[in-house]
């Protein structure tokens, strides 16, 4: 095939390079994918990738994600090419309050669109995106929504069964604007990947429903025809195989596994700078001549970016329908009034019930609401919004409901992937027993400031039957352990509403909503009026002690306020305030007058109850022996005869609180 020119030839052992003395200043740093990866991730920087070079957050960007997160300084190298970073920047990769850290981070550095490192996620994020780019470009046209979504992987991410169970949905979805870079250089950080693995990545691919292409990853110009033939097929995902060498160009590290995760010594680096016909003695060397043919392709990219914005104005003035969906696309999430349905008080409602409701009642309200559950659509209450919405798929693209099958943790990264690329609501659902599948996304949801709502029924031991496999027990507590994580866990279905339409209104963090099987008393609005607006806050009075004041307070979410409810009942001798804590989260960030009206801190005597781990409740109540909890996993049994069997009863928690006042 025809040699690259030569100044792209320069162009890549600059970034190159710039690979080598970033890691080799700041002593640590993965040089050797990034330096295999170079020729494909220039090849698209340069001539493909669609980019505004004045806006990193244009709507109509081609998205890329470095799914291969440890070759972090290969992106940034590009993004300093292309303008975005400055060569200081490259000069304090991994330092503190850079913008350039270990991995890729979304909100750390522009033109990164998601966090990656755990391997694996960055791919199933990329084809969350691509899913969003399907929807909207069959809402809003060609025109406005005809972006690509581009990955860099290595064989190690590709490994990563998340990796796999999401390319299984991507190739089921047709997403032929996904198109993924395999740096296959048969290397990891421990060893060979052949001590491992031995897949045929071309069969495998292939039986998912992908279009694969194999190709010399270091020639530029198969790289060429590998993308415009990838671009050319749309009714498949396409995934390049790139085979490639390590440390491509190095001295003598070249095609050795240490070069995967450590820095070169200095001796390597000058004898690589050498051969590759770099300056030897300088560092961070990017002569203008490379930056100038880089950007040659800029004023093509913002003439691109001015036609975007006529034909957007064009739309947006002579098209009503068209100008309603883009209100609703760039409506803030936190101005949105919705409205909810209403329950009778005398009836009692399961809270997966009272989702499946709410969910419904927002089919028309939110027509860019989408989602769906891991294989448990009847039991996680999203089965009439499939049958509305239609499934999306190669044959409806205007479907909302997406099937992810028994795939938890795929269909979690993928929800993050379509709140990242932005313009939809997505959800996802499944079994809370289930959410320890997911739990490494859940918490990438919450380190990337992902408004994302991730559902989860059957909350509890009163799963019952099904037995200890199924029965949650540390899960809501292991949630809320999860920095910047809303855990909801509302009393009622009149709390679930408000715990729905508090999550929606999220701009910067996930929220778990998890919910009950069982049937629980309705919470009536007319008795309870402050229930919505104590729900937003995290925690709020639900029954005030005669004469308002009490003697204890007694804390309870979810199913066990009811439970707390019928306890205090049996104790008229002691006057108790019962307290609904449905977010732990919210409350702990309500301002100090609020929270000591609602836990006043010279009511000394407190007491909680919640059918999980008790630990955690420890904060509000001073002490474990003041928590009535479960440590120890369930058992096969109707959800009563276990209710009975571990003291979850209102005869029981009675007499548990009456002891503990007594001995106080």
């Amino acid at each position: 095939m025809q040699a690259p020119a030569a100044i792209d030839v320069k162009a890549v052992n600059v970034v190159k390079g710039l690979i080598m003395d970033a890691t080799f200043k700041a002593k640590s740093g993965h040089p050797g994918g990034a330096m295999s990866s170079a020729d494909m991730a220039y090849v698209l920087f340069k001539d493909y990738l669609r980019f505004d070079p004045a806006d990193t957050t244009w709507f109509g960007r081609d998205r890329f994600v470095l799914s291969a997160g440890h070759e972090s300084m290969l992106q940034y190298a590009l993004l300093y090419l292309r303008g975005v970073l400055a060569m200081d920047d490259l000069k304090q990769f991994r330092q503190l309050g850079s913008r350039t850290p270990g991995h890729p981070e979304n909100y750390e550095t522009p033109g990164v669109e998601c966090t990656t490192g755990p391997l694996g996620q960055g791919f199933s994020m990329a084809v969350g995106m691509a899913v969003a780019e399907e929807m909207l470009r069959a809402r809003l046209g060609e025109d406005m929504a005809g972006h690509y979504t581009y990955v860099l992987s290595s064989d190690g991410d590709v490994q990563a069964p998340v990796f796999l169970g999401s390319a299984a949905l991507a190739g089921l979805w047709g997403l032929g604007r996904l198109i993924v870079l395999f740096d296959k250089n048969k290397v990891q950080l421990a060893s060979a990947t052949s001590v491992c693995d031995a897949t045929n990545h071309v069969k495998l691919f292939e039986g998912l429903g992908w279009h694969v292409i194999d190709i010399d990853g270091n020639d530029h110009a198969a790289i060429h025809a590998a993308l415009d033939a990838a671009r050319a097929e749309t009714a498949k995902p396409t995934i390049i195989i790139g085979n490639t060498v390590i440390a491509k160009g190095a001295f003598s590290m070249e095609g050795k596994h240490e070069a995967h995760g450590a820095p070169f010594k200095e001796d390597e680096i000058i004898a690589t700078k050498k051969r590759l016909g770099l300056p030897e003695n300088e560092t961070f060397f990017a002569p203008e001549d490379v930056l100038a043919h880089f950007r040659g392709r800029f004023p093509q990219l913002a003439a691109a970016r001015a036609a975007w914005d006529k034909a957007l104005d064009d739309k947006l003035a002579g098209d009503a329908a068209f100008e309603a969906l883009w209100r609703e696309i760039t409506k803030p999430r936190s101005e949105r009034t919705l409205s909810w349905p209403v329950f009778e008080p005398a009836k009692a409602v399961a809270t997966r019930s009272a989702w499946g409701a709410a969910l419904n009642g927002l089919i028309d309200q939110l027509p860019l609401l989408v989602g769906g559950s891991a294989d448990l659509d009847p039991s996680n209450m999203t089965e009439k919004f499939r049958d509305i919405t239609g499934i999306f798929g190669k044959a409806d693209r205007l479907g909302r409901s997406l099937c992810f099958g028994v795939r938890e943790f795929p269909m979690t990264a993928i929800v993050n992937g379509i709140t990242l690329h932005g313009g939809l609501l997505p959800f996802s659902a499944t079994f809370l027993i289930f959410s320890d599948y997911a739990r490494n996304a859940l918490r990438m949801a919450a380190l990337q400031r992902v408004p994302a709502l991730h559902v989860y029924t059957h909350d509890s031991f009163y799963v019952g039957e099904d037995g200890p496999t199924h029965e949650p027990i540390e899960q809501a507590s292991s949630l809320r352990l999860i920095p910047n994580m809303l855990v909801m866990r509302p009393a009622d279905a009149n709390e679930t509403s408000a715990c729905v339409d508090t999550a929606l209104k999220q701009t910067s963090r996930p929220t778990c909503l998890l919910l009950t099987r069982q049937n629980l008393p309705i919470l009536d609005p007319a008795v309870y009026p402050g229930l919505k607006e104590g729900v937003a806050r995290g925690g709020y009075v639900l029954d005030e002690a005669p004469g308002g004041k009490p003697d204890m307070l007694l804390l309870a979410s979810g199913s066990e306020v009811s439970l707390a409810q019928a306890a205090a009942k049996l104790l008229p001798e002691i006057a108790i305030r019962v307290v609904s804590m449905p977010c732990l989260e919210l409350f702990n960030e309500q301002p100090e007058d609020y929270k000591k009206a609602v836990l006043p801190p010279e009511i000394a005597f407190r007491y909680a109850v919640e059918a999980g781990r008790p630990e955690l409740w420890c904060q509000y109540t001073g002490s474990l022996d003041r928590v009535y909890g479960i440590s120890h996993f369930g058992a096969s049994a109707p959800a009563g005869k276990l209710a009975d069997l571990y003291g979850f009863t209102p005869e029981h928690l009675a007499g548990k609180i009456k002891e503990a006042y007594a001995a106080k």
